[in-house]
C-alpha cells in the first residue's frame, strides 16, 4: 500500500507530457551564463564594434550584387531596384527585432537561442534547422558565384579559364565545381586560426569590396541610358516580389553578427549597433549599384549572368582592364561572404550542441585557438561539396526560404519576451512594438509566398528530415530533458 503521509512525487522532465516537453524553455539567465562554454574549452571574447560591423557587412555585401543580380534582373526588369528596397525593408523590420534580442540575449545561437528562451524547444529546433539551411546553403551559393568571377579574372589576366566540367555543377553544364570547393576550404583555413585572425582578414576584404563597388558606380554611370528604364516593371508586381524574395538571400549579414555574441567584448552594447549600421550601409550600396547596372545594360541582356558587373565594366569602357580589375575585387569580396557566413554556421551548431540537440563534436573547443575546430571542418566539407554539386539558382531560393522563416520567428520572439520578461534590461528596444515586429512577420510571410513551388517542396522535405532527427536524437538528448538540468 502507498504511504498516505508520504510527500507527492516530483515529476521529472521525462515524466512530463509530450506537449510540455516540446514547449520547455531555456531560461535567459542560463543561456547567458553558459555563453562561450564548450566541450573542453571556451570561446574567446576578442571582437569589438568595428569587427562586428565588418562581420555583418562581410556576410552581406557582395552576395546580392556580385552573384545574384543576374538571377534577379530577368524576374523584375529595371524594377530590380525596387526589389532591393522591398527586401531591405523586410530585413529592416526583422533587424530591429534581432537588435533587441541580441542586446538582451547575447549568445552564439542567434534566432535559435531567442526561440528557445521564448517559444520552447520544438520551435527552437525548427528555427535552428532553418538556420542550418540558411547558412550552409548560403555558403554554397556564394561559392558558386566566386568561381564565375575567378574565371573572369583568369581570362582577363592569362587568357585561360577553368573548363566548364570543373567550374560548373551538374545541371549547369559541368561535372564538379572545383573553384567553389576551393574557396570554402580557404575560408575554413582562416576560421581554424581563430576568431580575431578571421575578423582581421575579413576587414581587409570588406574594404576591398566597398572600393570595388564604388569604382563600378563611377565607371558604370558613364554608360547610363535612361531608355533602359522606360519599361520599369515589365513583369508586374509579381516579378518584383519574386526578385525580392530571391534577393532577400542577400540580407543575412546582420544575422551573422548576432552569432558572434559569445566572442564580442561588449555584446549587449555593440551587437545592436553593428546590426543596424551594417544593414543601412549594405542596403544603400545595393540599391545604388543595381540602379547603375540596369541603367548601363538593358535588363533583357542579363541572362542569369553570375559575373554581370565585370561584363558591364568591360562593355562601358571597351577595355578588358576594368572588368578584370572588378573581377579581382569580386574574388576577394565574395570570399569574405563565404568566410563570415561559414563562421555563423559553426557558431549556431556550437550553441545547439551545447544544448544537446546535435552531437557533442560540434561543441568541442580547441584549447589553443579557442575555436570549435572539428565543427568548422565538418561544416566546411559539407558546404564545399554542396557548392560543387548544385546550381546557384536552386541554392539561392532555398537559402531565402530558410532565412525568411527564421526571421519570422524572431519577430514573434521579441514580442513574446516583452510580454513574459518585461523587466529585463534591454540595450535596444524595437520602436512601436508590436507594430514593427508584426510588419516584419507579415513581410516575411509575403515574400515566402513569392517563392516557387519547387522551393517549397525542398523546404518541406528539409523540415521533415529535421523533425525526424529531432525526435530520434535531439528530443531525447536535450540537456533540459535530464533531471539535473
Amino acid at each position: 500500500m502507498l504511504d498516505q503521509g508520504a510527500p507527492p512525487r516530483q515529476r521529472t522532465p521525462q515524466a512530463a507530457g509530450l506537449g510540455a516537453r516540446l514547449l520547455r524553455r531555456k531560461p535567459v539567465e542560463r543561456l547567458v551564463a553558459e555563453g562561450g562554454q564548450g566541450e573542453g574549452g571556451a570561446l574567446r571574447r576578442s571582437l569589438g564594434l568595428w569587427q562586428l560591423t565588418m562581420i555583418s557587412i562581410g556576410a552581406t555585401l557582395g552576395t546580392g550584387i556580385f552573384v545574384v543580380l543576374g538571377e534577379a534582373v530577368p524576374k523584375a526588369g529595371p524594377a530590380v531596384t525596387l526589389s532591393f528596397v522591398i527586401a531591405g525593408l523586410t530585413a529592416l523590420f526583422s533587424a530591429l527585432s534581432y537588435a533587441e534580442l541580441a542586446g538582451t540575449i547575447p549568445v552564439s545561437g542567434s534566432s535559435y537561442s531567442y526561440a528557445y528562451a521564448t517559444m520552447g524547444e520544438l520551435i527552437a529546433w525548427i528555427c535552428g534547422w532553418c538556420l542550418v539551411l540558411e547558412y550552409g546553403v548560403s555558403v554554397a551559393a556564394v561559392a558558386v558565384g566566386w568561381g564565375e568571377y575567378l574565371n573572369e579574372l583568369l581570362d582577363g589576366t592569362i587568357g585561360v579559364t577553368i573548363p566548364d566540367a570543373l567550374s560548373a555543377p551538374p545541371g549547369d553544364g559541368g561535372v564538379f565545381n572545383l573553384p567553389a570547393l576551393i574557396v570554402v576550404l580557404l575560408a575554413m583555413a582562416f576560421l581554424l586560426g581563430g576568431a580575431r585572425e578571421s575578423a582581421r582578414a575579413n576587414t581587409v576584404m570588406v574594404v576591398v569590396k566597398i572600393a570595388a563597388l564604388v569604382l563600378f558606380c563611377a565607371i558604370g554611370v558613364q554608360g547610363f541610358r535612361s531608355g533602359n528604364y522606360e519599361h520599369f516593371m515589365p513583369l508586374g508586381m509579381a516579378g518584383v516580389s519574386a526578385a525580392g524574395a530571391t534577393l532577400f538571400f542577400s540580407y543575412i549579414g546582420f544575422d551573422a553578427a548576432s552569432t558572434a555574441g559569445e566572442e564580442a567584448k561588449n555584446a549587449q552594447r555593440d551587437l545592436p549597433r553593428a546590426i543596424m549600421l551594417s544593414l543601412v550601409i549594405v542596403t544603400a550600396l545595393y540599391v545604388l549599384v543595381a540602379a547603375v547596372a540596369v541603367g548601363a545594360r538593358p535588363w533583357q541582356h542579363f541572362n542569369d549572368s553570375e559575373a554581370a558587373l565585370a561584363q558591364i565594366m568591360r562593355e562601358v569602357t571597351g577595355q578588358s582592364f576594368w572588368g578584370t580589375l572588378l573581377a579581382f575585387c569580386a574574388v576577394i569580396a565574395i570570399a569574405s561572404v563565404v568566410l563570415t557566413v561559414l563562421y555563423g554556421q559553426t557558431r549556431i551548431l556550437f550553441a545547439m550542441s551545447r544544448d544537446g540537440l546535435v552531437p557533442k563534436v560540434f561543441g568541442r573547443v580547441h584549447p589553443r585557438t579557442g575555436t570549435p575546430r572539428a565543427n568548422t571542418v565538418i561544416v566546411s566539407l559539407f558546404c564545399g561539396v554542396l557548392a560543387a554539386a548544385i546550381p546557384l539558382g536552386q541554392l539561392a531560393d532555398a537559402t531565402s526560404i530558410g532565412t525568411l522563416f527564421a526571421f519570422a520567428l524572431v519577430n514573434i520572439a521579441v514580442v513574446v519576451l516583452r510580454r513574459t520578461r518585461p523587466d529585463m534590461p534591454r540595450t535596444f528596444r524595437v520602436p512601436l512594438s508590436p507594430v514593427f515586429p508584426a510588419l516584419g512577420f507579415a513581410f516575411c510571410v509575403w515574400m515566402m509566398g513569392s517563392l516557387s513551388t519547387v522551393t517549397w517542396v525542398v523546404f518541406g522535405g528539409w523540415m521533415a528530415v529535421g523533425l525526424v532527427f529531432y525526435f530520434v536524437y535531439g528530443h531525447r538528448r536535450s540537456r533540459l530533458a535530464t533531471p539535473e538540468s
